[in-house]
């Protein structure tokens, strides 16, 4: 514990939830969405001096991410990730005082032992200490008047080496955490589902939006001049192909470099077919550019098999990470070992351990070795609001430089909300936001998000969420 890290007491956690509706159908992997539901936390905590305050999280109930098996239904998938959280809101509320970190790290192998008891998949287990652990570090910044990079550069949270993580012993989490500086601006990556427009042609006329933004992905370039893209396959090699060439075709007319990365999204059985995947790539002269500029693949292999054996050979061709394999607090020291150069970054899996992982590529780069290890940030359509602002100053903090976005494109901004509540966002984050066809909604221009304005009181949001229109959310059985 640092002289700044505050011990306090969980005094109460109210999980919420409320339904959405999708502006356009979202596909990945084997799933498909219209809608869905998102859950909203507030929670309150008492610091040893007396003072009280809350903080918030949000996230979507993406259940079907989490835990893939098809004899689960959306509603028991939604349902696990319900209990996750009311298990590690008992947990949090019966534990003695702690710091921040603590909370998070002291009750890990506990909270996921007993998830695991009921059949939750580590994944699942992450959702609920991954919302908590986001409160209580947004209502101490609130009580203590700092921001999150603030809290983080000071080491509020009181991150230190833990049993959890035996292999960052002798770290200097202070010194790292000091040494982190964000930035007033980031890219944002454009997703392209499974089952998106393309261009004009894609889209009957009766089938179109028409709520002023763009739909196809020529009119995502043209209108928010976007060079970052995530493309989605779906595990048929000769479909991916064609899919792929369709995509390059609308992406190759751009003059200026663009960059890529691929989701395989577990849809290839092993290793050796998601290398296929890339050699059918390279060998397609339709897709000489996009092969060329992709940065990475994400996650092609089930989890079933992604950390079962090594990957080196589709490594030596182009750079693999984990995103769904990511389940445990060490899943990336064993991607390493089999010969993965990175992780994702996502605020659903918990935001400590974004951060340790960074600090194990901080630490293995250092090593000399001359491999470089690197996170990327990716989207499980956060929305507008808490969500979206306490993953973007999240992945701003640790240093990436462009992240995927999806939301935005796929919900109708603040969507079905109270308009003060947007209004609220837009007054006092007016860099990351704008009134745009009559709804606030998420600025990007020249493909860049501006975010200077989440250097603010609290976990990147000034205002909070409006409460009056929440539902409690259900405790499943």
């Amino acid at each position: 514990m640092t002289s700044q890290s505050p011990l306090l007491t969980v005094l109460a956690v109210e999980p919420f939830e409320r339904a959405y509706n999708n502006r356009m159908t979202f596909r990945f992997g084997n799933i498909t969405s219209t809608g869905g539901r998102q859950s909203v936390v507030r929670l309150r905590v008492r610091l040893a001096d007396g003072r009280e305050g809350w903080g918030y999280s949000s996230e979507s109930i993406g259940g079907k991410w989490f835990d893939k098996r098809p004899e689960l239904s959306d509603q028991q998938a939604a349902d696990q990730l319900r209990r996750s959280l009311a298990m590690a809101g008992d947990l949090y509320m019966a534990s003695k005082p702690r710091t921040p970190f603590g909370f998070f790290a002291d009750h890990y192998a506990e909270h996921v032992a007993a998830c695991g008891a009921k059949g939750l998949l580590p994944l699942v287990a992450s959702y609920g200490p991954a919302l908590l652990d986001r409160a209580i570090l947004d209502a101490v910044c609130r009580l203590q008047g700092v921001s999150f990079y603030a809290a983080m550069q000071a080491n509020l949270p009181g991150m230190q080496p833990h049993a959890i993580i035996p292999d960052m012993a002798g770290f200097d989490f202070g010194k790292f955490l000091a040494g982190l500086k964000p930035a007033a601006s980031m890219a944002a990556r454009h997703t392209v589902g499974m089952v998106d427009p393309l261009v004009a042609a894609d889209q009957k006329p009766e089938d179109r939006v028409n709520d002023g933004l763009p739909e196809t992905l020529e009119e995502v370039a043209a209108t928010y001049g976007q060079r970052y893209f995530k493309l989605k396959v779906g595990g048929d090699l000769k479909a991916d192909i064609e899919r792929l060439s369709k995509i390059a075709s609308v992406l190759d007319r751009m003059a200026e470099p663009y960059f890529a990365t691929i989701d395989g999204n577990e849809q290839y059985a092993t290793a050796e077919a998601a290398l296929e995947l890339w050699h059918a790539i390279e060998a397609t002269p339709a897709l000489k550019r996009l092969a060329q500029s992709t940065l990475f693949v994400e996650q092609p292999i089930a989890r079933q098999m992604a950390l079962s054996t090594s990957v080196e050979p589709f490594t030596k061709a182009k750079p693999l990470i984990i995103d769904e394999s990511d389940g445990e607090i060490d899943s990336f020291p064993r991607a390493r070992a089999l010969g993965y150069d990175g992780v994702s970054s996502k605020a659903c899996k918990g935001f400590y351990k974004s951060i340790i992982n960074r600090a194990r590529c901080e630490k293995w780069n250092a090593e000399g070795t001359g491999r470089r290890y690197f996170m990327s940030a990716e989207d499980l359509t956060v929305h507008a609001g808490v969500s979206l602002q306490q993953d973007l100053a999240l992945v701003n903090y640790i240093g990436l430089t462009h992240v995927e976005r999806n939301g935005h494109h796929f919900v109708d901004g603040f969507c079905e909300r109270p308009a003060s509540e947007a209004d609220a966002f837009l007054k006092a984050h007016p860099d990351l936001y704008h009134r745009h066809h009559g709804k606030v909604r998420l600025r990007i221009e020249q493909g860049m998000l501006q975010i200077g304005s989440l250097d603010c009181i609290g976990f990147g949001h000034a205002p909070v969420p409006d409460f009056t229109q929440l539902t409690a959310m259900p405790v499943p059985a």
